[in-house]
């Protein structure tokens, strides 16, 4: 058994604790919601089995309130969250555990996330559907989600979208009309526009130039 000979407050980190045995590295720095939930205070007696435990759930707690400030910014997919923990060099089953965790908590929902990025960005980016569905799968959303929020997106809206960058885009192009159209389809597929709203956005631009 080994004994707590000390517990000092670590200076460098707020509400994180250092514990000493007999020698003068600590045999612990554990958060101060684990210093209390196993009393670890001086005198306390601890297996080694127990130190390693305590360190190792003292991990998992630190990789979940990593993520728990990394989400305080903006919503984040699963993915994010692994690649982000991954940066910070967390062990790979802690991170297993802190994304099982979120999740389980509704903190972390990749197709409630899938739903508002792509509502969010047919407003703002002047993208189409299947651009911001590639955008939300190189996030880490699986298919099935992405696919579902980009086909809940409001069609007359991405027509009118694309409709008002058709006609600006149109007055740029130089050329004859057929090579106008070609190259303005061309720009409204690399948009990520349907190609039923991109005929309709070429044939009101040319109509209305």
């Amino acid at each position: 058994m080994i004994e707590i000979r000390a517990v000092e407050k670590d200076s460098k980190h707020r509400s994180r604790y250092l514990i000493f045995a007999d020698g003068e590295e600590p045999i612990l720095s554990v958060h101060e919601d684990l210093l209390i939930r196993h009393t670890l205070f001086k005198g306390q007696l601890l297996t080694e089995a127990q130190i390693e435990e305590i360190g190792s759930e003292d991990d998992r707690y630190r990789a979940y309130a990593m993520a728990i400030y990394y989400l305080g910014f903006k919503p984040r997919t699963s993915k994010q969250i692994q690649q982000y923990l991954q940066r910070k060099l967390i062990a790979e089953d802690h991170i297993n555990y802190t994304i099982e965790r979120l999740e389980k908590e509704h903190i972390v929902d990749d197709e409630q996330y899938a739903m508002q990025f792509a509502a969010q960005r047919m407003k703002s980016s002047q993208k189409g559907r299947r651009y911001i569905q590639q955008e939300l799968l190189q996030r880490g959303v699986s298919k099935t989600a992405a696919l579902a929020a980009t086909s809940a997106i409001d069609s007359e809206m991405e027509l009118e979208t694309a409709l008002a960058i058709a006609s600006k885009k149109w007055r740029a192009i130089k050329g004859e009309p057929f090579e106008c159209r070609r190259k303005l389809a061309a720009f409204l597929i690399r948009r990520g526009f349907p190609v039923d709203i991109i005929k309709a956005a070429v044939k009101s631009a040319e109509e209305n130039a």
